[in-house]
């Protein structure tokens, strides 16, 4: 039970990791807490989109060889440059993202997306997630153009099968309880295996195991009250147990630890990720309706800007409302712009009818008089000169309220008329431990500890406050390779 490098986590930074140890010549074993049906942390959960640098339809197709003639005929797919990376990565956390780890972050996303197509998975166009058609034409917007077939089903199972391919060690139902620490340098993990403590030694250990967000005490206590309310859109297995044994041996806290991801979600979701569900909890097209709580008032700018910079923000402002729960509503003139897979689905939480009046009758819980004179005032303040584009910032907006809508704003008075019921979903906690832009874990003197490295969730320092879509499976195999190819350089001179 001897191995150059253990790798503690089954999801997309843990199965990157391990990969890229061995492709440096390492012995590498995988250590997976849930069971193999399970497998794939939070990855499994997630929609599969890549946010990558990229010049235009040239590199998009060396992501995607076999795009057609006709697809890049009828597709504005516009570029993504590394300063607009770094521009929407500093918008969006406010400044505070780690210049360092973020430098690492986007100049190595495009060439990550070539390497996870070189373990032999495929991407297609991420058509559904970040396109707008409108006439022939689909455009792109916001960065993301990619997704893994299968989504993120498909990602994990792809490396677990490349992970296979090499040879690597894969241990299910292994809950990693201890890091073993012997003269300052790392020499292994403790883990409950099979219901059998077993020590698995090594000279280096890769932690990439996720956050905290299933940990409903860890949520109250770092995140704040009402936390232990939210729901789980992920794993239930992601309880803080890598950054609690980074602790232990001498690990720096970093990052924003009362800070995550979190989505508008289904209200009646289950309170963990359901592997047996194939429908979507989502519900990402806010931006062309309104929002309005329980007690019949808006709370948010739901036109603020394109979803993919304000989506992981907006689960928290839900959770802040009476019930931790709130309504979007639209009317037929953009019921064509919702996702089907979200909103069509047999699981969502929907209400419709003919008029408002006799919508806002059937939303349970909610303040109807209140919400009818909210809707009135909201279409009264709507810039109808200004013409409606859902591929740009159109500046669509309301005049005279208190709260604005900044662009798609539409009046909401074309039946039939559609509500949804939504909840706070927490993704990933922004809180976890300092690494090196190698991925070495460092201790408070901000010094390597010498063997440990980290990737994924618990490397902290790039996300504070929010996120751009589709960066955190990026940030994820984009250190999750760094940090095997570190681990496999050490473990290979400390032999």
């Amino acid at each position: 039970m001897e191995y150059d490098v253990i790798v503690v986590g089954g999801g997309n930074a843990a199965l990157c990791a391990a990969l890229s140890a061995a492709e440096h010549g390492a012995r590498v074993a995988l250590l997976e807490r849930a069971p193999e049906a399970e497998r794939g942390g939070n990855s499994a959960f997630a929609g599969g989109t890549f946010r990558a640098v990229y010049s235009g339809v040239e590199d998009v197709r060396k992501w995607v060889p076999d795009l057609s003639d006709s697809e890049i005929a009828d597709t504005d797919f516009g570029s993504y440059s590394a300063e607009q990376f770094f521009d929407d990565m500093a918008r969006v956390t406010r400044y505070r993202t780690d210049p360092d780890l973020c430098e690492a972050l986007v100049r190595n996303s495009g060439d990550t997306v070539n390497w996870i197509r070189a373990q032999g998975l495929r991407f297609i166009p991420a058509f559904s997630f970040y396109s707008v058609k409108t006439g022939n034409k689909r455009k792109f917007r916001g960065g993301v153009v990619v997704e893994i077939v299968g989504g993120g089903k498909g990602l994990v199972n792809g490396l677990f099968d490349a992970a296979q391919r090499r040879k690597i060690d894969i241990f299910y139902d292994a809950h990693v309880q201890q890091l073993l620490y012997v003269d300052k340098r790392i020499r292994g993990v403790r883990a409950d295996i099979a219901d059998q403590i077993i020590d698995l030694k090594s000279n280096a250990v890769v932690l990439a195991c996720g956050g905290f967000e299933a940990n409903i005490e860890w949520r109250t206590r770092y995140l704040g009250p009402g936390w232990d309310l939210a729901k789980v859109r992920g794993s239930r297995f992601n309880t803080g147990d890598g950054i609690r044994m980074a602790l232990d041996v001498g690990a720096q806290p970093y990052g924003h630890w009362s800070g995550c991801h979190s989505t508008e979600w289904d209200l009646n979701a289950p309170d963990f990720g359901d592997h047996t569900l194939v429908e979507k909890m989502h519900k990402h097209c806010y931006e062309f309706g309104v929002v309005i709580n329980n007690d019949g008032r808006r709370f948010v700018d739901e036109g603020a800007d394109f979803r993919t910079y304000t989506y992981a923000k907006y689960g928290r402002e839900i959770l802040a409302q009476p019930g931790q729960a709130a309504w979007q509503i639209f009317d037929s003139k953009v019921l064509h712009l919702l996702r089907r897979d979200e909103y069509y689905n047999k699981r969502a939480t929907r209400v419709r009818a003919d008029t408002l009046e006799e919508l806002l009758a059937r939303m349970k819980g909610l303040d109807a008089g209140q919400a009818l004179k909210t809707l009135r005032e909201y279409n009264a303040a709507v810039l109808k000169d200004v013409p409606f584009n859902p591929n740009v910032r159109d500046g669509r907006g309301t005049q005279g309220l208190a709260l604005p809508k900044s662009n798609w704003a539409n009046t909401l008075e074309d039946g039939p008329f559609e509500a949804y019921a939504v909840t706070c979903g927490i993704t990933f906690t922004f809180g976890g431990v300092k690494i090196t832009p190698d991925a070495e874990v460092v201790d408070f003197r901000n010094r390597p500890i010498r063997g440990l490295f980290a990737a994924g969730e618990m490397a902290a320092g790039i996300f504070y406050f929010n996120y751009p879509g589709s960066s955190g499976l990026t940030s994820g195999a984009v250190f999750g390779r760094i940090a095997g190819r570190s681990a496999a350089v050490y473990a290979g001179s400390a032999a």
